[in-house]
């Protein structure tokens, strides 16, 4: 009776600190949200997107419709000029967002949903099936993601879910031990031990009982990875790895202008500040939140 009575009064303990710990999470965000940098980038995602989503619908022309002479500055209803192919600039700009975010936002979730897996599995076992898990990461992680990246696509083409595959799976590593490091020490409190002399399943206790106790670190992780899986993926299409030929991306479309910029500069100079503004804007966030969530600034929203 005394042991059962101790494990329930420990059952309750773990309950509060879940409890506790939830609540903590979500303070993190809220406090995050209160600095300044955090705000500005969001307004800067947040744009970009709005652009990205609506820019197609009220583009002036199609993103491959010819409007005039090749690089010219001054073409009636082009108010940016034409690029080296004689095409509507501000056009192909509105059409040139979605591909990049999309590619981006795809390959960072699903190399946070794999590397979050692994690095939780990993932290809980603390056993063989954690040495096994992380010096695979480590395999991993000796190969540039760019040129891993390259070579996929040399082999394969340029198809839009090679890259988003091979974008997400090389940034899963990271996460991995970015999870692992965050999730160890919590593994070892007194709460996760009662959590398993009740019977939960170690499914129930990584997902009920680790998993919320490092959302903080995870997020902030999260908006790092995807301000470099953006600039991976524009990267891979300056070099002309779009998706398609004469595609409307921003990647590509710098690489392409770059040659007239003296001629015509917004054909080059208006995807690079869209590129530039949204990966400062990711990391706005990723900073904001990871300050936080170390305890800088919370509490202080002029920060």
């Amino acid at each position: 009776e005394d042991a059962a009575m101790s494990a329930a009064n420990t059952a309750v303990d773990a309950a509060q600190i879940y409890e506790t710990t939830d609540v903590a999470q979500r303070g993190v965000v809220r406090s995050a949200l209160g600095l300044w940098r955090t705000r500005i980038g969001i307004a800067l995602v947040l744009l970009l997107v709005v652009v990205a989503i609506v820019g197609p619908w009220v583009a002036p022309f199609g993103s491959d419709e010819f409007v005039g002479t090749a690089n010219l500055r001054d073409v009636e209803g082009a108010w940016l000029g034409t690029d080296y192919f004689g095409q509507d600039v501000w056009s192909r700009f509105l059409h040139g967002g979605r591909s990049i975010l999309f590619l981006a936002s795809v390959a960072t979730l699903i190399g946070f949903l794999i590397g979050s897996t692994i690095g939780l599995v990993a932290a809980y076992d603390r056993g063989r099936l954690d040495d096994v898990l992380m010096r695979a990461m480590d395999v991993m992680l000796a190969f540039p993601q760019l040129l891993l990246a390259l070579v996929a696509i040399t082999t394969v083409g340029p198809q839009a879910w090679l890259i988003i595959a091979i974008v997400g799976f090389t940034t899963a590593p990271r996460i991995a031990r970015i999870t692992r490091g965050a999730a160890v020490p919590v593994v070892e409190r007194d709460f996760i031990g009662a959590a398993e002399a009740l019977g939960e399943s170690k499914f129930r206790v990584i997902t009920r009982e680790l998993l919320p106790n490092i959302i903080g670190p995870l997020l902030v992780e999260a908006n790092l990875r995807l301000t470099y899986s953006i600039g991976i993926i524009a990267g891979l299409g300056f070099l002309g790895f779009a998706t398609e030929r004469n595609a409307a991306d921003w990647g590509l479309m710098v690489q392409e202008n770059r040659v007239a910029l003296s001629v015509n500069p917004w054909g080059t100079a208006l995807p690079a500040i869209a590129i530039a503004l949204l990966t400062v804007g990711t990391g706005l966030m990723s900073d904001g939140l990871s300050r936080t969530v170390a305890g800088i600034d919370r509490g202080r929203p002029d920060a």
